[in-house]
């Protein structure tokens, strides 16, 4: 009753127990070891191939008598036939139908076919083949003959069909209609293969001069390289060196452009050199060089290189080498115009070789290339070019004119308003001035001083004049330098000096008070210590002090103070020995005075350096320290005037710390040891300290008693 409650109509009256798929239950693998033999995917494949069953082949059937055959005929024709009704452009049933009639030996049926599928596709040159191919294996040849006329009629542009045609009838003895088909067949023109072809089959009937007219009339139709070269081989296996030798000349007046010319040349020359012709062939190989890109003359170079090498002289062989290396770079600045290394070891090779025309050739089109980017980066190779070229019109060629064209040229090219370089500027105005051109000189340096002021210009320019002995040129030169570089420091001291070696003491001094008053500067040290040493050179020490003083109002640095303390021991004790020397009767006390007035003065600065240091700058300790040890030179230097034990006092103490150190993102990267300055007055005013310093005595103790 349930069951039939459950049915459902949809599922055949059938309940849902009655359709659920009960899968098997899986099986447990009780023993999960591996086997001791194990099966491999060949062993398993291997197995398979062997057990696999033999091929179904239906039986072969026998036929007894003509009704038999008759209906297999009609059964095999049907089939046949429906196959070409369904694929009627399937070229493959065609000839399998045609096969078929051929193995029957129906021959008018197999034509039929043959005929039929020829209407379907009659540019498919696969079925004239195998049509004309039955023709001549059943020997209807008239019949073949047709086939072929009327494939080569329709289709002239398959190579295989005329070459069939020719050979069935070559194969059959007649060479007339073989050498009218070939003559049907080159008034299409074919490919060179073709005329190759018609060739050797008249020499194989030993037809030389229809051979020759047949190259003459090849040569016409392809007027290549490959094709010349042929007909003159075949001339020289004939024995006719003249006419080889103007078939060559002929192929080099018509195809001088020819991107193949190369091949043509080369053979040209080999041929020559098997006739025994060396100069010939030698001036074969200089004009093709002369006349070929240099580009398209890979091939050309090796061989005469292996020809001079052969036949020619030490000098002809040298002229190959060099030929083969300007090919090499040639090749390089063909993939690279912008590699300028090339250009330079080619216009080394040119400069060697010594030809003019050649070198200035190269030179051109080396400096075609101009960088293109107007950065100084790109161009700081590229000037040596306009460089070179010019020294070399100079120096080896001797044409002034050429090379003040191209410093000319030169000029104009560099964009002055980005960049510029001096060094071309000063070797034209110096070639001027070899030329003993002063005017055109000055001329140069003044539109680079203002289209491009450097200080290498201004230093040359100002050195020029200076030797010619024009001050006032070299003083505006000076106030133009400055007014350009007001901050540079060089400058103001090369112009006082130029004025103090005129004796122009006052100038000078103006031109350095000038200088330090600037308000920014370039080197400021090495412009005071010039003025200071200018004043003292001068003996106006209470100048020199009052520069000190007016130095010491900016900086307070280290060396400062040192160099004015230096200052105050040595004042004026020069000049003091210089009298000596002329008055050795001179009184020695007020020596003596003049001697303890200076320690006292250099003694005094020493004071105010430590009191700032201690005072105004405590953090610099090891600036103290040297400054101390100074001190304790300079009283040492002294001699009995000399107070030791003071500075001894002031002494610092070294010792060893550790201090925590952190990399840039402020996380803690350990300890570094720094040597850290004690100084006495400091042990007073931290009591800490104290500890430390009976560390010290304890350890120094120890030590001294270790080594007693």
């Amino acid at each position: 009753m349930a069951s039939a409650k459950d049915a459902d109509p949809n599922l055949g009256f059938l309940t849902k127990r009655d359709t659920e798929v009960k899968l098997p239950r899986p099986t447990r693998v009780k023993n999960k070891t591996p086997a001791p033999i194990q099966i491999t995917a060949e062993q398993i494949l291997r197995e398979a191939r062997e057990r696999q069953e033999p091929e179904i082949r239906p039986p072969k059937q026998k036929i007894t008598d003509v009704y038999e055959l008759s209906d297999y005929r009609l059964r095999k024709r049907k089939e046949f036939e429906d196959q070409i009704r369904r694929v009627r452009w399937h070229t493959g049933v065609w000839v399998k139908y045609a096969a078929w009639e051929e193995s029957q030996k129906d021959f008018a049926r197999t034509r039929s076919v043959w005929e039929r599928a020829l209407e379907v596709d009659y540019r498919n040159h696969t079925l004239w083949l195998k049509y004309a191919e039955f023709e001549m294996r059943n020997r209807f040849v008239n019949h073949a003959r047709n086939v072929w006329d009327r494939a080569v009629s329709l289709l002239p542009r398959v190579d295989q069909l005329w070459y069939k045609y020719i050979h069935m009838e070559e194969m059959l003895g007649n060479v007339a209609g073989a050498r009218q088909v070939f003559e049907r067949w080159m008034s299409w023109q074919p490919d060179a293969q073709g005329w190759l072809s018609y060739i050797k089959f008249e020499l194989r009937y030993g037809e030389v001069d229809r051979a020759r007219a047949i190259y003459e009339r090849f040569v016409a139709c392809h007027p290549r390289p490959h094709a010349f070269i042929r007909f003159a081989k075949f001339e020289m296996k004939n024995g006719e060196v003249p006419r080889a030798r103007a078939v060559y000349e002929r192929a080099v007046d018509l195809l001088s452009e020819d991107e193949e010319v190369e091949q043509l040349f080369v053979a040209f020359a080999e041929f020559e050199e098997r006739c025994k012709e060396v100069e010939r062939a030698r001036c074969i190989y200089k004009f093709s060089l002369d006349h070929i890109p240099k580009g398209r003359a890979e091939d050309l170079y090796k061989k005469f290189v292996a020809f001079e090498k052969q036949y020619g002289d030490r000098e002809g062989i040298e002229d190959a080498i060099v030929g083969k290396r300007r090919f090499q770079y040639e090749e390089e600045v063909r993939k690279n115009p912008l590699n300028y290394d090339s250009w330079f070891d080619y216009i080394r090779l040119e400069e060697s070789v010594g030809n003019k025309e050649m070198v200035r050739e190269v030179y051109e089109r080396a400096i075609a290339n101009v960088p293109p980017a107007a950065e100084k980066r790109y161009w700081q190779r590229y000037i040596y070019l306009w460089i070179n070229y010019a020294l070399y019109e100079e120096l080896d060629a001797g044409d002034m004119e050429r090379t003040r064209e191209v410093y000319r040229e030169c000029i104009k090219l560099i964009p002055h308003k980005k960049f510029s370089f001096a060094k071309i500027w000063l070797l034209a105005a110096q070639f001027e001035i070899r030329q003993k051109n002063l005017k055109a000189a000055r001329r140069i340096l003044g539109n680079a001083i203002g289209m491009a002021p450097k200080d290498k210009i201004f230093k040359k320019y100002i050195e020029i004049e200076l030797q010619l002995g024009n001050i006032n040129r070299c003083r505006t030169l000076y106030e133009k330098y400055l007014e350009w570089a007001p901050a540079n420091c060089y400058a103001w001291s090369k112009y006082a000096e130029l004025e103090r070696s005129l004796s122009e003491t006052e100038r000078a001094r103006s031109i350095f008070e000038l200088a330090i008053a600037q308000p920014a500067l370039d080197m400021p040290e090495l412009l005071w210590k010039a003025y200071i040493d200018f004043e003292i050179s001068e003996g106006e020490y209470e100048r020199t002090r009052q520069l000190y003083e007016r130095l010491l109002d900016r900086t307070k640095h280290l060396k400062v103070w040192i160099s004015y303390a230096k200052f105050e021991a040595s004042a004026g004790m020069e000049d003091e020995e210089v009298d000596g020397e002329a008055q050795e009767s001179s009184d020695d006390i007020s020596r003596h005075e003049q001697q303890l007035e200076c320690i006292q003065r250099c003694r005094g600065v020493f004071e105010r350096a430590f009191d700032y240091f201690r005072t105004a700058a405590p953090e610099l300790k090891e600036e103290r320290g040297m400054l101390l040890e100074e001190w304790l030179n300079f009283e040492s230097s002294f001699g009995n005037l000399g107070d030791v034990s003071s500075v001894q006092k002031k002494l610092p103490r070294k010792v060893k710390r550790k201090r925590a150190i952190s990399t840039e993102d402020g996380t803690p990267a350990g300890f570094e040891e720094y040597i850290d300055y004690i100084f006495p007055d400091e042990v007073a005013i931290a009591p800490n300290l104290k500890i430390l310093e009976a560390a010290y005595k304890w350890k120094k103790q120890k030590v001294d008693s270790d080594e007693d």
